[in-house]
């Protein structure tokens, strides 16, 4: 069962395919060695490691893989419905509860990414620095701020803002789809 509408059709190419390669081929091409490279006291590999941790309490390949399923949860909710109740793609636009609860689903869909865009802001912020100060004080039991570099900051820094602009994408997309619905429901624009 396909999305009802051209836009969530649209969406659905997009979110499958451009943004899952995105983050499957590129994220790993940019963060995928990242705690290799980062780098504080050469000497002491746990200080790399713990501040590391410091620098990264989630990696943002995790993040990114974690907001793409959880976003995906309401659709597929939805889809299963319409699997177990054998529904026509032609209903879901044509009878008001399947188009209340399709609506539903992509509005919980906006919400998630609504969050995850917050959520990525706290984690990530918008931009990557050359340079880390870590505060190592828990290791050796006094103040201590160490330098660390980071690697490729710079490229790390246009992923965060594409990954940003995917997920307003997304939510422009949503919130096309369930215009595009309203219109079809309205009698605006033809139900094919």
């Amino acid at each position: 069962l396909r999305p009802p509408t051209v836009t969530g059709q649209f969406h659905t190419l997009f979110f499958g395919s451009v943004r899952m390669f995105f983050l499957g081929v590129l994220g790993f091409a940019v963060y995928g060695n990242e705690a290799l490279h980062f780098s504080c006291d050469p000497e002491k590999r746990e200080v790399n490691l713990f501040c590391y941790n410091q620098f990264r309490p989630i990696t943002p390949q995790v993040f990114w893989a974690l907001q793409l399923v959880i976003v995906l949860v309401p659709g597929a909710f939805f889809h299963l419905y319409a699997a177990c109740k054998s529904i026509k793609q032609e209903d879901i636009l044509q009878k008001a509860f399947y188009t209340g609860f399709y609506i539903f689903s992509v509005f919980s869909r906006i919400v998630l990414e609504a969050v995850a865009f917050w959520l990525q802001i706290q984690l990530f912020g918008f931009k990557v620095n050359a340079i880390y100060m870590c505060d190592v004080g828990a290791l050796e039991k006094n103040f201590n701020i160490t330098r660390c570099m980071v690697p490729e900051h710079f490229e790390k820094t246009i992923f965060l803002i594409a990954m940003y602009t995917f997920t307003v994408i997304t939510v422009v997309l949503c919130v096309a789809e369930i215009f595009e619905i309203s219109c079809r429901r309205l009698g605006f624009l033809k139900l094919s």
